[in-house]
């Protein structure tokens, strides 16, 4: 069977009775045909395909007095932070850290975070990020499920470490002072607290005490397949889930993200969190395995921002659509100069990108910096799987149907699309299961076999998202399943609800969710956030929809003064739905 046929068979059925390996190679040809010019069609590994902790110790061989990271007027070369990272190692190794043992690490944004992320690796332990935004019963819980014998924590979060010491089962504790890595003038604003006097706890080693303490203690090269990291699910529903990753996973998602988003050379500028996955590729990976430098805030900050991109001449920006309207609406008073971006990835929490953002955007910063979304992932991929550089003439990656579009996988990466409850292979066009293959897909979930063998099935990832692959090869995003909505039997997607009302004037935030009714089964309730100053009508809104929308698909809107956020930037709908239950909506 050719392409063609294969094509006419996909439009005369929804759920087709096929080969998978006919039907991969059918999206395969399609996704061919839609690559851009540029862009290697095949993962490139810049040094070979070794663990990314090597990628260090050859960035430092090869160029020991290049910058590596740029913090508030500190700088830490490649070759300090290999040292300093071996020193770690050292210290891990010779206080009974060994191989595959867990090490946990509660930090904000800082050099030491870059220190202890290779140090563990090196001495192939296994890190686990923790966000230091974390309360007492969630650092209890995932210290006890990860079973982390050392926990490297910032000095000002003691008490709540403190708190939890009793019930813990952690060996070691270091603490880390960020002041102690800052020059004594900064080039720009440093938030506050962080540079406050070292406040170590009595129960912690200091940290660089531990670093300056280290002997030297061999260090084999370690497995590139073995366990490196648990990186925990949002955990937006249920307990979180610890994803397991190799050095692999991590040298994969950071190559191939750097050949399709052109980041081989330049400067990286990095506030989203590093404890984050997202935060992780962008950060601690791209910028080693690429050999460039990143500067790194230690949050997000408009007016440091702006002084750091003509400061280091930064090339590539990486933050919410939010965070680039705060910035535009800031305006640029001191008129520092935004030449050398290149590029500006935005991600979509609360506000969605669409093409009056980006064409201010391109008055803003230059003509030449392309403003583009963000691509599809998550935890379990280490989050880079598709990307969307190359598709923005026109807007058409902003304008495309359905939204949300994601572009092409990765090169080495594989989507299908399946019926959620038989599981047969969806055609082209139709909406279903998005099914992953990678070399960055988790192995499992830490302890959870029953979790593990739901969402692996045939070196397929079942990712819980609904989606559907176009006739060019492109993915696109719909939504979470458990979050679909069925109206009169047919489906509502908020996703895609989001994307199309966020295009209504005046509204700053958007947030949909379905909750059940008598009559057809379930209803889409629209939560609208408006936009500073402006002011917005429920029943205008809904007949706004009335006119653009399918007549199922027609939301109620609630207008709300705010919308209830996780620790990591996203919406909670669970929250929103409660307040329907409750009659707390505002309006």
């Amino acid at each position: 069977m050719d392409a063609t046929e294969l094509a006419v068979e996909f439009e005369e059925g929804g759920i087709v009775p096929i080969e998978e390996s006919e039907y991969l190679a059918d999206i395969a040809r399609r996704v061919q045909s839609s690559w851009p010019s540029g862009i290697e069609s095949e993962v490139v590994y810049p040094l070979g395909e070794v663990p990314v902790s090597t990628y260090l110790r050859r960035r430092a061989v090869e160029s020991p007095d290049a910058i590596a990271v740029s913090f508030y007027g500190y700088d830490m070369t490649f070759g300090q932070l290999d040292e300093q990272s071996d020193r770690f190692a050292w210290h891990l190794r010779a206080g009974g850290v060994r191989p595959g043992d867990r090490v946990a690490v509660m930090l904000p944004n800082c050099p030491q975070f870059f220190v202890a992320f290779y140090g563990v690796l090196k001495a192939s332990a296994v890190l686990v990020p923790v966000n230091p935004m974390f309360k007492e019963i969630e650092l209890a819980y995932e210290l006890a499920d990860s079973g982390a014998v050392v926990l490297v924590f910032w000095d000002a979060l003691a008490a709540v470490v403190e708190a939890i010491r009793a019930e813990s089962k952690v060996r070691s504790y270091l603490s880390v002072s960020i002041g102690e890595y800052l020059p004594a003038e900064h080039v720009y604003r440093v938030p506050a607290g962080l540079d406050a006097p070292p406040a170590h706890p009595s129960f912690a080693t200091p940290f660089l005490d531990a670093l300056a303490g280290a002997g030297y203690v061999g260090l084999p090269e370690p497995d590139i397949d073995a366990l490196a990291a648990l990186n925990y699910t949002g955990g937006t529903t249920g307990m979180p889930k610890g994803c397991e990753h190799s050095q692999r996973h991590m040298l994969y998602t950071a190559a191939s993200a750097i050949q399709t988003q052109h980041l081989q050379d330049g400067v990286s500028l990095v506030y989203i969190p590093i404890f984050w996955i997202a935060g992780e590729d962008a950060g601690l990976l791209i910028p080693v395995v690429a050999g460039t430098r990143v500067v790194l805030l230690a949050r997000w900050d408009p007016e440091a921002v702006l002084a750091a991109i003509e400061l280091y001449g930064v090339t590539a920006l990486t933050g919410t659509v939010d965070n680039y309207v705060e910035l535009m609406d800031l305006g640029n008073p001191e008129g520092k100069n935004l030449a050398t971006l290149r590029y500006a990835m935005a991600m979509s929490f609360v506000k969605r990108l669409n093409p009056e953002i980006r064409r201010r955007w391109r008055e803003f910063a230059s003509a030449d910096c392309l403003l583009r979304e963000a691509a599809y992932g998550m935890t379990e991929t280490h989050t880079i799987d598709t990307f969307t550089l190359g598709f923005q003439d026109g807007d058409a990656d902003l304008l495309s149907e359905p939204p949300v579009f994601c572009g092409l996988p990765m090169p080495g990466t594989r989507f299908k699309i399946v019926d959620f409850e038989t599981g047969e292979l969806c055609q082209v066009g139709v909406e279903g299961e998005i099914c992953v293959s990678s070399p960055s897909v988790t192995t499992g979930y830490w302890g959870n076999p029953e979790a593990t063998r739901a969402a692996l099935r045939e070196g397929w990832l079942h990712s819980g998202d609904a989606g559907l692959i176009d006739q060019q090869g492109f993915l696109h995003y719909m939504g979470r399943r458990k979050e679909m909505i069925k109206v009169n039997g047919m489906s509502v997607f908020p996703g895609e609800l989001e994307v199309l009302l966020s295009a209504y004037p005046g509204l700053e935030s958007v947030a949909v969710v379905g909750i059940p009714d008598p009559d057809r089964g379930e209803t889409p309730v629209a939560f609208v956030k408006p936009a500073p100053g402006a002011s917005v009508d429920a029943s205008e809104i809904e007949q706004w929809c009335r006119s653009r929308f399918a007549g199922y698909k027609v939301p109620a809107v609630r207008v709300v003064t705010d919308l209830p956020m996780t620790t990591t930037g996203k919406v909670r709908k669970e929250a929103l739905r409660e307040r329907l239950i409750s009659g707390q909506a505002d309006s």
